[in-house]
This record gives structure tokens, sequence and C-alpha cells, in this order.
């Protein structure tokens, strides 16, 4: 009898602890409602303190949803496993030297009979650029040849990698993290390292979100663009924030692609009016307009004499 008591007060009990944890969990469920009823952030917040994106990038998209991106779409983009850092592609952005470029290949005769058939490939789009924008044809070829070979090398660096690791040396975990990466040989003067380290990192952070909003506004899977160690992207080489603003749809498929051959002639074409280029130009005022689309002096005078190799080939 008296175990059939104890039993029963046990089974009691439990039914009343079952009942107040019930009860406790909904008015917890209803407090958190509440506060998203009264705080239109607060869902925001509650998503950043549980996304599950990769640890360095966590101050980052945290600086990304507050900057008025999606938070279920930067968790996706983030939570995706082929998003990591780059420390070897952002590492060059501290060793590489624009003056130890070699230019000279893009003046060898194979590079401009290569130049002459891309020409003549794309006669029809490189005249209505010309045509449109005023740049003359030899000038976006030499673009497209020294920044891709003519669309044959676009880069094999995922673009939001490249820009989220330099977007993160603001943090200094991230940036000892890089300093101990770098060989202690090639290694610039810490000071300077710093300096840059700051300096990139705002950059690339603005260059970040200018990706971020082209891709979703073309279509595009942000994971899936590669580019150059520098975040700069398709035939015209491209960074983020040209092709937000200066990239144009060439062949009016609806869609700014700068992967394709007429977008990106059109993009360069339109890049170049807008910073200064005119008809007739004289060779001191194009070298000033072609500096702005990277400025290397080696560069513009390469892009000059690869223009005036073209232009006195009969074949074009």
């Amino acid at each position: 009898m008296k175990y059939n008591i104890l039993k029963q007060n046990i089974y009691t009990t439990y039914k009343l602890s079952l009942s107040c944890f019930r009860l406790l969990m909904v008015c917890n469920l209803i407090f958190i409602l509440s506060l998203i009823c009264s705080n239109p952030t607060f869902g925001q917040e509650y998503a950043l303190n549980n996304k599950t994106p990769q640890l360095p990038f966590n101050a980052v998209t945290e600086r990304l949803i507050k900057d008025g991106f999606s938070v279920d779409e930067i968790n996706k983009i983030y939570s995706n496993p082929k998003v990591a850092l780059e420390l070897k592609g952002v590492s060059l952005f501290f060793v590489h030297s624009e003056s130890k470029a070699n230019y000279e290949q893009f003046l060898s005769d194979k590079s401009i009979k290569s130049a002459v058939a891309y020409i003549q490939k794309h006669e029809s789009e490189l005249d209505n650029a010309q045509a449109i924008y005023g740049v003359d044809k030899t000038i976006i070829t030499a673009i497209i040849l020294v920044e891709t070979r003519l669309g044959t090398y676009l880069g094999n660096r995922e673009v939001i990698n490249i820009l989220s690791t330099m977007s993160a040396l603001s943090d200094t975990t991230e940036k000892e993290r890089l300093w101990n990466f770098l060989s202690e040989e090639k290694r610039i003067e810490r000071n300077k390292f710093d300096k840059k380290s700051a300096s990139k990192s705002k950059w690339a952070y603005n260059e970040l979100k200018a990706f971020l909003k082209y891709a979703a506004r073309e279509g595009f899977d942000p994971v899936e663009i590669k580019g150059s160690y520098a975040g700069a992207m398709g035939i015209s080489q491209f960074m983020p924030s040209n092709a937000l603003t200066l990239a144009k749809d060439g062949n009016l498929d609806g869609k700014v692609d700068l992967f394709n051959h007429v977008d990106a002639i059109h993009s360069i074409a339109n890049y170049l009016k807008k910073h200064g280029w005119k008809q007739n130009l004289n060779r001191e005022e194009a070298f000033k307009v072609l500096y702005k689309y990277n400025h290397s002096n080696p560069y513009v005078e390469t892009l000059l004499r690869i223009s005036e190799l073209l232009k006195n080939n009969s074949s074009i």
C-alpha cells in the first residue's frame, strides 16, 4: 500500500514538473516574440549570435548585416565550405611589385598576332563600342590582351575569399595570422605592414559590399565567381565597385556579365569614356586616362605601344 502511494506521489510530481517546464517554455517564447515585435533589429541580433559562418569572418559578417545585407543571405554565403581564408592570395598584396611585371611579353609578334585575330573575331562588337563611346578599338583590345590574355586567363581565386580575407585584417587576430604566414625574407617592415593592412582592409570591405550587390543584382552566386589575387574579375578585370557602376550590358541580354566578351568590351569603353577619353586624344592625354585603369607607368606605356602596333597592321 505504501509503495503504491509513493509511486503515485512520484508520478504526480513528475506531471507537475513537466507542466511547469512546458509553461516555462511558453513564457520564454512569448518573451522572445514580444522583443521581436518591440524591436525590429532584435531578430538580426539574435541571428548574428547564432550564425554559422567560419570564425575568421564573424566580424565581417556582422558588419555586412549591420550595413543592411540580408541575415539569411549572408549566413548562406559564409556557411558555404568554399568560403575560407585566402592568405596566399592576399599575401601577394604585401610582396607584389608592379614595376617587376613583364609587359614585354605582350609586345611579341605572337601576342600582336593574337590581338589582330581577336579584333577580326569581335570586329562588329568592337566597332559598335568604338562608335558609341569614342574609344579606339585597338585600345580596348590592348587592355583585354594585357589584363586577361584576350580572355583566356581570368584568375583562379574566389573573389569572395580574397575580399573577405582582406576585410578581416581590421581584426588583430587575423592581421597577425597573415603576418605569421608571410615568409620572413619577403616581409615588409612591421609598421608598413600595419599601415597597409588598415588601408587595404577598409578598401576591401567597400569592394566586398559592392561585390555582393553586383552578384545579387545580376543573379550570380558570389561563391562561384573567380578572379585575380586583388579581387578583380572578368575579361576586363574590373573591381566590384566598377562592375557595379560602370560595367555595361553590351549584348543587351538584360545582364551585365563581365565574363562575356561583348559586355567586357562595352564596359572597358564606358570606363575610359567616364574617365575622360575622347576621340583624337594626343599621346599624353591618352596616357593620363589609361593610368586611371591601372596606376602603373609601364602598364600604360605597354597599352599605347600595343595600340600603335595594331593600327599599323594591315589586317585590321
